[in-house]
């Protein structure tokens, strides 16, 4: 190849000096002429040495699946989006029709999620798409298809927009997570639509009387921030397709029962009346997850104390320890409950069944502080009898024996005779009955039957285990019959 371009420099030169002969026996005129035509050939040529040594790229045959790039219209300055719409040319911190009637502007909502209800706080915490539909002539831009421009968020700061605002809410994001989930949306007419994608966290005013057998009502309210009626009419876009939920919605403690909008007019005592928007929802809470973690270890812990009313009464430690461990119980499950709850100042639903529990508990504790007692009574009065009769010799009459109808004349006759500690039998209700009808003989009427009733009061005392019998009986009738009450009024 180097060889060619030296043979092609040298016909060069050769050619060069055969014209500058040629020019020197030429006239003036005729040299420049043939000058200029040379120095055309020679532009001529190194064209044509450009081409022949420039990459050969195929064009597309017929038919081939190769299309045509489509021209980039962003780059012609008289399809620029702002030159287009005129932003320019308008002040748009005004509204659309500013001085004239109040410009209607229509919301919808697609609710995506509810991601909390918080008890304690009394709040809410929704995941929504939010839509505003209103008309701006100044937008207006001529178009032979009809098609609509759809911008990003970059384009809403510069145009006028709805100052739309959730009422008492606490907090509220844009997502922006790739991009501000923000979209702009402008139709040749000049109607826009504004949409973005919010979290929102705000306030539920709930009510626990009937907690946790409780149904809550919560709203999410939307209303314009500086405009009032007279200027800006918030309503909703289409009554019954103005809402909008995700099939997916649901929360772990409460069943959806239902969505549904509203709208009202709010009024402010120094800036007017506003138009407000509500999206009002209905829960249910599961009452499952309570049944389990409250309900049955509070009637477990009942029932458990009435163990101690089969226990004998003489093993103090046992019923002791027994009462004290279910008390405590109670109060931790109490104290667990509440803690997960607002302070407030009225009587829930639990409340009431958690107390009743503790008081049915703590009943039994007392039960057998009673039945001790009483047999620490008894026995101090054994003693005092034994030590005042030691015998029962010199009975006069067997018929006085036969006071209660309990012994017969038999019975009585046998006792003739005998000491007190020789009739001691295993039926010590009898001998009982015998030494007081002993000591009685031989007084008025008056002071034996005071020493009757004396007599009577004390079988009682000395009976002490029926307090326990009475108890089995007694406490879990009552503790089921409030249970009856309770579920029969609250569910």
């Amino acid at each position: 190849m180097f060889k060619r371009e030296v043979i092609r420099t040298a016909g060069f030169n050769r050619t060069i000096a055969g014209i500058a002969s040629i020019l020197q026996i030429m006239p003036y005129f005729l040299k420049t002429m043939l000058i200029l035509c040379c120095l055309t050939i020679a532009a001529e040529s190194k064209k044509h040495r450009k081409r022949r040594w420039a990459p050969q790229v195929e064009r597309p045959k017929q038919g081939s699946p190769i299309i045509r790039k489509i021209p980039d219209l962003t780059k012609v300055p008289a399809t620029k989006s702002e030159n287009l719409l005129r932003v320019d040319d308008h002040d748009f911190t005004m509204r659309p029709a500013f001085g004239g009637p109040a410009i209607p502007v229509g919301i919808d909502v697609m609710v995506e999620s509810l991601d909390s209800i918080s008890e304690v706080d009394m709040d809410f915490t929704m995941t929504l798409y939010l839509r505003n539909y209103w008309k701006d002539e100044r937008l207006a831009f001529p178009s032979t298809t009809n098609r609509s421009m759809t911008f990003d968020g970059r384009l809403v700061k510069k145009i006028w927009a709805p100052d739309v605002f959730f009422v008492h809410s606490k907090r509220s994001f844009i997502h922006d997570t790739t991009t501000d989930n923000i979209m702009l949306r402008i139709f040749p007419d000049g109607n826009v639509l504004y949409s973005i994608r919010v979290t929102v966290t705000a306030m539920c005013n709930m009510d626990f009387s009937r907690f946790p057998l409780d149904t809550q009502t919560c709203s999410l309210e939307i209303e314009s921030y500086a405009y009032t009626e007279d200027d800006l009419m918030l309503y909703w876009k289409d009554e019954k397709e103005a809402l909008k939920t995700d099939e997916k919605v649901s929360l772990s403690q409460f069943l959806i029962q239902k969505f549904h909008t509203t709208s009202r007019l709010a009024f402010y005592s120094s800036t007017g009346w506003y138009n407000r928007l509500y999206i009002t929802f209905t829960l249910r809470r599961h009452i499952f997850f309570f049944l389990l973690q409250t309900y049955f270890p509070a009637t477990l812990m009942v029932m458990l104390s009435w163990v101690s009313f089969w226990i004998d009464r003489r093993a103090v430690p046992a019923r002791v320890s027994l009462g004290i461990t279910t008390v405590l119980t109670m109060s931790t499950i109490i104290t667990g409950v509440n803690a997960s709850m607002p302070r407030v100042s009225y009587i829930k639903a639990v409340d009431i069944y958690l107390w009743v529990s503790f008081v049915f508990v703590f009943l039994s504790v007392l039960e057998y502080a009673a039945v001790n007692y009483l047999t620490t009574v008894q026995e101090r009065k054994e003693r005092k009898l034994r030590q005042k009769f030691p015998c029962t010799c010199g009975i006069t009459s067997a018929k006085d024996l036969m006071f209660d109808g309990t012994l017969s004349e038999a019975d009585a006759h046998s006792l003739a005779g005998y000491t007190r500690t020789s009739i001691i039998t295993d039926d010590r209700v009898k001998e009982d009955r015998m030494v007081v009808r002993l000591s009685i003989d031989g007084e008025s009427n008056l002071q034996k039957k005071s020493r009757l009733r004396e007599f009577v009061g004390m079988q009682i005392i000395k009976n002490t285990h029926s307090i326990d019998t009475y108890s089995r009986l007694i406490f879990p009738a009552s503790y089921i019959f409030f249970n009856l009450v309770y579920w029969s009024a609250y569910l």
